[in-house]
């Protein structure tokens, strides 16, 4: 897979490209009511309150503390340890940690990923040599609010627009999942992430970006 940077529509499509190339893991549970019991009480009901010890060699739930400590999560812990194995193995020992969301400063990682030849930041690292942790991190992210997601790409699409990006274009829903707007053209580029008209107005419209879809437009 060939990532390269040429402006922040592209950073988008670069990131969906590998949120895609993952298999989806769907978890499944069976309910299932038992019969009526004598005195009209069903057997489900008369156990209910009753603690099940832990299956032997069963760990991942009883390992488990009850609540995660504030602003931790499995996602967080995932991407941290992506992040370990960017500094470690995949070359880029500035890596930045994750926000306490789980998801990556991609901000931060924009900056590194924007140094010439330094576009493996998107990808992995080098040879992708942290792809297994990345795919890790994507299997526990949380279910999006993808109405919630949209909203803050549009408010993001008119902010950038009434700071003096009048072609930065709105996002769209497809399939139920918000889709990024940005540049009109992105096979052919009409505006300059470069520009310090563009790079004032980013600046200006950061904060309307939530933690799942920034940096997706």
């Amino acid at each position: 897979m060939t990532f390269l940077r040429t402006n922040r529509g592209t950073t988008a499509r670069l990131r969906t490209a590998v949120l895609v190339a993952l298999p989806v893991l769907a978890l499944s549970v069976a309910c299932g009511g038992g019969d009526d019991g004598a005195g009209g009480t069903r057997k489900d009901e008369a156990i209910a309150d009753v603690p099940q010890p832990p299956t032997a060699g069963t760990t991942k739930d009883a390992d488990r503390p009850s609540a995660p400590p504030a602003g931790k999560s499995a996602f967080y812990d995932a991407q941290m340890k992506y992040v370990q194995c960017m500094r470690l193995k995949g070359g880029y020992k500035d890596f930045p940690d994750p926000k306490l969301s789980g998801y990556l400063d991609w901000v931060k990682v924009e900056k590194i990923a924007s140094r010439p030849g330094q576009n493996e930041a998107y990808k992995g690292g080098k040879n992708q040599v942290c792809a297994p942790e990345m795919q890790a991190a994507f299997a526990v992210e949380p279910e999006r609010d993808e109405q919630k997601g949209y909203e803050s790409l549009l408010a993001h699409a008119k902010c950038m627009r009434d700071n003096g990006v009048s072609r930065f274009t709105n996002p769209t829903m497809s399939g139920g999942r918000a889709q990024p707007g940005g540049d009109p053209n992105p096979a052919s580029p009409v505006l300059d992430p470069g520009s310090p008209s563009y790079k004032k107005a980013r600046e200006a419209c950061q904060s309307k970006l939530i933690d799942s879809v920034e940096g997706m437009q």
